[in-house]
């Protein structure tokens, strides 16, 4: 937490639809983990803002033992890529490029089965908050891309999602960014790859489908 953090009790930003969010929660090691969260804005003013977690991971994990976490809003693309799909592990609760937080308790309100997965729906209430930098927001598109190609590459291998489907989103999203984005998204986008091997997949992907239509070419 930073000596220049405003604290309040409420959420410090305003959220509308489905807010990305990074959500650190204390694991039985005493470190914190980081990862990637959507933050569901409530329909009607003063209900609850709700979150989902996917199967058996660690923020399912934390919340159910220690009943909250921090939640933070960042602008640094990295920080999404690495909470998504990287375990990233601290003693420090507050992210190095946070711009706010907010320390929410969790109560469980509602979970649904898809296919092997058991998706569980969350309420958060505020209990102290942050500000830590306000920005001039800016519209960059390959800072979106980036942060939707998380969430296809997350999804590499799940049962239910298809890979060739996400691995032409990946190639998307990677166009994007290089035609789009700045530094910090094109490194960013490099720890995809570097997590995934998406390019790779896809690459193999295209070769078979070339040796594929040659066979078919050769027997007509």
């Amino acid at each position: 937490m930073s000596d220049d953090a405003e604290e309040s009790a409420a959420w410090p930003v305003e959220l509308c639809g489905v807010t990305e969010s990074v959500v650190a929660t204390l694991g039985p090691n005493g470190l914190w983990n980081a990862a990637a969260l959507g933050l569901h804005a409530p329909a009607n003013p003063g209900d609850p803002v709700t979150a989902r977690t996917y199967g058996r991971t660690r923020t399912w994990r934390n919340f159910e033992e220690r009943g909250g976490g921090v939640v933070q809003f960042t602008s640094d693309p990295r920080e999404f890529v690495d909470a998504a799909l990287t375990v990233r592990e601290s003693p420090e609760r507050i992210l190095p490029n946070a711009d706010a937080w907010v320390e929410v308790t969790v109560e469980a309100v509602g979970a649904e089965t898809a296919g092997d997965t058991t998706i569980r729906t969350w309420e958060l209430t505020p209990v102290a908050a942050g500000t830590i930098a306000e920005r001039v927001p800016t519209i960059n598109r390959g800072f979106g891309a980036t942060i939707d190609a998380t969430v296809a590459a997350s999804r590499l291998d799940v049962p239910g999602f298809e890979t060739d489907a996400l691995l032409d989103r990946l190639g998307y999203f990677a166009d994007v960014v290089e035609r789009c984005g700045g530094p910090r998204e094109r490194e960013a986008f490099a720890r995809i790859d570097d997590a995934t091997g998406w390019r790779d997949r896809a690459a193999k992907r295209r070769r078979g489908d070339e040796e594929g239509n040659m066979s078919s070419g050769t027997g007509t």
